[in-house]
């Protein structure tokens, strides 16, 4: 059904229209995805699936990826639809629009995408009201979060840090876990931001900022990192990522190294670079620390080499956009059976 779906309705929209039509429905539709829930259409993963990882007990390894949700505002159908969290974001301090349209693309050969969206957001302000409204559901109560983070696009290099730490500082009391963006390719500047010095201020001050706002609970602290690093970047990042007392990596953001346009590029052709890096960093950082494989995973074959590489747990987006929302219970379920 979802493929006819996408093969006669959805590839006729733009791809932000379509994305933007999607959030609309999850955001609206909860209530329909209870139903199907309810009714065994979208079977939860069976306890077997369960994965514990910085104290958190997360149902199945597969969550979702940010960069759908970002302005958390349809959580609740997510979380219901059978991903084991839901990272929200990029949220910056303030609202901003993002780059100039057109800004991202479908790569049907490949079953990818590729964006330059910019962060495009309503500010972290919006997102903690609303995930403050969300945390008084029981659904909401019961959904595992994460609130991936950022730096807005004026703000110079010198004072993102002060960014991430209002952004912490504002939406940890409702995270479950917080994410340091510091890899998209969409915001001049960003991924400068990966080196050691320059990252290094930036987690001090989200750390700060998270622990200021919620005493008596630690709220885990990551950090994002993109597939474009050199080996020796990565290792750098890992070392300080030991260093600082990071709760885990989040490996990897979308890829510059293609030819098919601007923008940052997901889907399949990450696999191979995401089982690399996180086979890489779980070398580096010993067995305990969380490292969450993120680029490429579109079966559970694909999750389970992820995992067998190193990593605790997988995140997924561009596979949905293409298999539909019966795929994150799907491959979730069918990771209990590895």
């Amino acid at each position: 059904m979802y493929a006819l779906l996408f093969r006669w309705v959805i590839v006729r929209m733009s791809t932000e229209r379509a994305h933007h039509a999607a959030v609309a429905a999850l955001r609206w539709g909860w209530p329909l995805v209870a139903a199907a829930r309810w009714l065994r259409l979208m079977r939860p993963a069976p306890a077997a699936a369960a994965v514990r990882a910085m104290g958190i007990d997360f149902p199945a390894p597969l969550g979702l990826a940010a960069g759908l949700d970002k302005n958390a505002v349809a959580v609740k159908s997510l979380w219901l639809a059978g991903f084991s969290h839901v990272e929200v974001g990029t949220v910056t301090p303030k609202p901003q629009p993002g780059n100039e349209l057109p800004r991202a693309w479908r790569e049907l050969d490949i079953r990818g995408l590729r964006n330059r969206m910019g962060f495009n957001n309503e500010g972290a302000d919006a997102a903690a009201r609303r995930l403050a409204t969300l945390r008084r559901s029981a659904v909401g109560r019961a959904a595992i979060v994460g609130v991936n983070i950022g730096k807005n696009k004026t703000t110079s290099a010198e004072d993102a840090p002060l960014d991430y730490g209002y952004c912490a500082r504002v939406l940890a009391p409702y995270a479950d876990y917080l994410v340091v963006n510091v890899s998209s390719p969409n915001t001049p500047g960003l991924r400068d931001l990966q080196s050691v010095a320059a990252l290094r201020p930036i987690l001090e001050h989200a750390r700060a900022g998270a622990s200021e706002a919620v005493r008596g609970r630690k709220v885990p602290l990551l950090v994002k990192i993109a597939p474009d690093l050199t080996d020796e970047d990565i290792d750098a990042v890992a070392s300080l990522a030991l260093e600082l007392g990071l709760d885990g990596i989040v490996a990897t953001n979308t890829t510059i190294a293609h030819d098919r346009g601007p923008g940052g590029l997901s889907g399949p052709p990450l696999l191979g670079r995401t089982v690399d890096v996180i086979a890489r960093l779980r070398v580096r950082v010993g067995a305990d620390m969380c490292l969450i494989g993120v680029g490429g995973v579109t079966t559970a074959d694909d999750a389970v080499a992820v995992l067998d590489a190193g990593a605790t747990l997988v995140q997924g987006y561009t596979a949905l956009v293409y298999e539909g929302p019966f795929w994150p219970s799907r491959i979730n379920r069918k990771l209990a059976t590895r």
